[in-house]
């Protein structure tokens, strides 16, 4: 919240309140409150420099003022640089904004103009961008849910390519080693001439051209390499998030007595179900689909700290045995005859000696 001072606080609303205030709030409104305390003993993450949090209590009275103050900003922005976030990297607390020259849009180049909202990247939860900040690297800033879906809004709907983006209450994580800022629930993000931030970045590009050179995507878009132990607390963080690493470990052992490979459906790789009399898939809604064997193998590994299981899926087991699975379950029927049922093939001698 921000008073006709241009003070900036934070307000809080308990759960059992939330459904009270959650539809009668609005985004760039006035309101006058009353009757509420004030409060620095919140574990919350916190968006202003102030640390007293305002909160509303059964006794507090809402009013939303009808008319525009003018005197009272619309925003206050908090913005900090790279050398800020990584002094921040991991430490539960403050979130602050960033703003920066576009570089790459989930790996592709700026000068080829993307398109953002096509029927497969609509379903998707996440954008990640390629940030170029003043000082420091070039930064991933990975763009979750309501983010990513408005910035593909915004960013599809720009009559010119975007140059700058500018993104609020952002939490700095480091994976692999790599600092990378990643968005809250109450993200939100402005482009070019949106916000006068974004405005005074664009001016800065206008009298600094050579920070406006080109990057290569193979250099930067690459995934991060993270420890096992670094991949099991990424699981473990709420809410869930899809991301894609690297990760160096040693095969200890290939699991044995469970089934190695699964029936998929031929065009797109699902699992298929028995029918009455045929295989289904489930995806496709085939009553009659092709069938083929995928790759579905369990492997104990270990690095320097940890210990888990990896399970191969399609094509990468392909890669670890040189052989396609259905190569190996043809191979071994005609061998052995045709009576024999699919769920019998035993491991194959190329995955025992893996470990």
């Amino acid at each position: 919240m921000i008073d006709e001072e241009g003070t900036l606080a934070q307000g809080f609303i308990g759960q059992n309140r939330r459904n009270q205030y959650e539809k009668e709030l609005e985004r760039g409104r006035i309101y006058t409150l009353t009757n509420f305390y004030a409060s620095n003993n919140k574990v919350i993450y916190h968006v202003a420099d102030q640390r007293l949090v305002i909160c509303i209590s059964h006794a507090s009275v809402l009013s939303k003022v009808e008319g525009n103050n003018e005197g009272i900003l619309m925003d206050r922005f908090r913005l900090h640089s790279f050398s800020e976030f990584e002094a921040n990297c991991d430490l539960r607390g403050d979130l602050h904004d960033v703003v920066g020259q576009l570089k790459l849009v989930d790996g592709q180049p700026l000068h080829q103009r993307p398109v953002l909202s096509g029927q497969d990247d609509s379903k998707r939860r996440n954008v990640l961008v390629h940030l170029q900040l003043k000082e420091g690297p070039v930064m991933n800033v990975y763009l979750w849910d309501e983010a990513a879906e408005s910035f593909r809004l915004k960013f599809d709907a720009s009559a010119s390519t975007p140059a700058v983006l500018l993104v609020t209450t952002v939490t700095p994580r480091r994976l692999g080693g790599k600092l990378c800022l990643s968005t809250m629930y109450s993200s939100r993000v402005f482009l070019d001439d949106e916000v006068p931030p974004t405005k005074e970045y664009l001016n800065w590009l206008t009298t600094n051209p050579s920070a406006i050179a080109m990057v290569d995507p193979v250099e930067v878009v690459k995934a991060e390499t993270l420890t096992i132990g670094e991949i099991a607390a990424f699981i473990k963080t709420q809410p869930p998030k899809i991301a894609y690493f690297d990760c160096i470990a040693t095969i200890d052992d290939v699991r044995h007595g469970v089934p190695w490979y699964y029936i998929a459906c031929k065009d797109c790789q699902t699992k298929l179900n028995h029918g009455p009399a045929t295989l289904i898939c489930p995806k496709c809604s085939n009553a009659n689909a092709t069938a083929i064997a995928n790759y579905r193998v369990e492997l104990s590994v270990y690095d320097n700290e940890e210990q888990c299981t990896f399970i191969i899926l399609g094509d990468a087991g392909k890669e670890l045995t040189g052989r396609k699975a259905t190569e190996l379950v043809d191979s071994y029927v005609e061998a052995n005859g045709d009576g024999v049922s699919e769920v019998e093939v035993p491991l194959p001698q190329c995955l025992i000696v893996l470990h």
